[in-house]
């Protein structure tokens, strides 16, 4: 009696997309909030499944740290040496196990077969017995077991799916306090709500076409609980964009700052991909004020005039064309660790090093320095970074007072009104778990 051939089981297109968003991140360095859309759309996912896949990826992203530690628990050689594609798989099964509201036993069975799907038959059998070990116990007992007792910021650090440098990182910057570092890094590891600023449109139309709800803080704000905002007309079109309401806000403050004579002439810095410069420059029409853009990159530069800023200069802003001291107000949100959006790019966390801070925090200073020689006596300028990191805050502003002394801080906190938590100031960090916001700093500083 001649054997059946083997057929592979029908492909789950919600599981599938996942592994590829894995795959991508993992061997093209992709980064997965550019990815995954256009692998929904390709694959025609309807709502259900695009939801399930988008939390299966981006949640297998967010949490890998925590779940290597449990596999490790599970298996008789280090991670590290497990097949790379098997590896991904067991990380989506154990995120179904310890995260999702998946049935242990539908979780096993359903990973099993995207195994048989994109790896092949031989690792079947590893990746089930593994999967049930993750299975005998739940998220609470693995991170029990599994956490440092002698390391508070560690044990956080596990719990939260956070590398123990960055854990270490926002304690630093709430000043020490575990507790509410514990806090700070759960919020860090929840899925981000969709913020949108409508720049080019009253809100209340936006709001109407959205079904979204109204910012807590940015009069621009609208916040989506779900849906893909590509499908918004007025997205598509340039009259909304997607910014972050602490972006926002923080352009927002710098407009507001109060100047000592003319208000006419605005520059923002490094101005890629242009969120923060086109929100100034609409800001800036209805004032009567235009906004000149500088950006490094030819890339992005083309992204800045795409967002509808149409005086965009090419140039490196560390020796800035204009640094003859005549800029009212100038914006230099520069270049970062990104820490405090690792809730949107999920890949990051374990993608940026400790080392790549030295280099970052160099040309942050340069870059500050140079935006003093372009402002005038009188004017503002806004020194922005969206992370937390005291390395990338605190010291760069102390520096470029310290060589500037015709620089004086102001208090950015009555710039942010109705806003809790802002600290003693002068600067202003915001964060997830305050604020709702991703982690932005700003600083203020008035030429004399």
């Amino acid at each position: 009696m001649s054997r059946r051939p083997y057929r592979p089981p029908a492909i789950d297109p919600a599981r599938r997309a996942a592994y590829d968003l894995l795959e991508a991140v993992r061997t093209r360095d992709a980064y997965a909030n550019l990815v995954l859309p256009g692998l929904l759309r390709e694959r025609r996912l309807d709502t259900r499944d695009a939801a399930f896949a988008t939390e299966l990826g981006y949640g297998t992203l967010r949490g890998q740290g925590l779940y290597d530690a449990v596999l490790q628990a599970c298996v008789d050689r280090p991670v590290a040496q497990v097949d790379p594609p098997v590896l991904d798989v067991l990380r989506l099964g154990a995120h179904q196990l310890l995260r999702m509201r998946v049935p242990s036993h539908a979780a096993v069975s359903a990973t099993v077969d995207l195994a048989r799907r994109v790896v092949s038959a031989g690792p079947v059998a590893f990746v089930n017995a593994v999967l049930r070990k993750v299975a005998a116990q739940d998220l609470d007992a693995w991170v029990a077991q599994l956490a440092p007792a002698d390391d508070p910021v560690g044990a956080l650090a596990l719990e939260h799916s956070h590398p123990r440098w960055i854990a270490s990182a926002f304690r630093d910057a709430l000043g020490g306090d575990v507790d509410e570092t514990g806090r700070a890094l759960a919020a860090d590891d929840a899925r981000p709500e969709v913020h949108l600023v409508a720049r080019g449109m009253d809100r209340d139309e936006l709001l109407a076409m959205s079904g979204g709800e109204p910012g807590l803080w940015s009069p621009y704000a609208v916040r989506l609980r779900e849906g893909d905002p590509g499908n918004i007309p007025a997205v598509r079109d340039g009259r909304a964009g997607v910014q972050d309401e602490g972006s926002q806000l923080v352009a927002l403050a710098l407009a507001a700052a109060e100047l000592d004579g003319p208000d006419r002439a605005w520059v923002d810095l490094c101005a890629g991909p242009g969120g923060k410069a086109s929100l100034l420059a609409e800001i800036g029409r209805q004032r009567g004020a235009r906004l000149l853009a500088f950006e490094a990159q030819h890339h992005r530069s083309r992204l800045v005039r795409r967002s509808g800023v149409t005086d965009v200069v090419t140039t490196d802003s560390r020796r800035p064309p204009m640094a003859d001291g005549s800029a009212d107000r100038v914006l230099l949100d520069a270049p970062c660790s990104g820490l405090g959006a690792l809730r949107r790019r999920p890949e990051a966390r374990w993608r940026r090093q400790p080392a790549d801070l030295p280099a970052l925090t160099r040309l942050q200073g340069e870059l500050l320095r140079g935006a003093a020689e372009v402002l005038r006596p009188g004017g503002v300028l806004a020194y922005v970074t969206c992370s937390p990191h005291l390395a990338e805050t605190v010291v760069p502003v102390a520096d470029v007072l310290r060589r500037h002394p015709e620089l004086e801080r102001i208090d950015a906190r009555p710039l942010l009104p109705g806003l809790p938590g802002l600290g003693d100031g002068p600067s202003v960090q915001l964060w997830p778990h305050r604020h709702g916001t991703d982690a932005m700093h700003l600083s203020l500083l008035r030429k004399r």
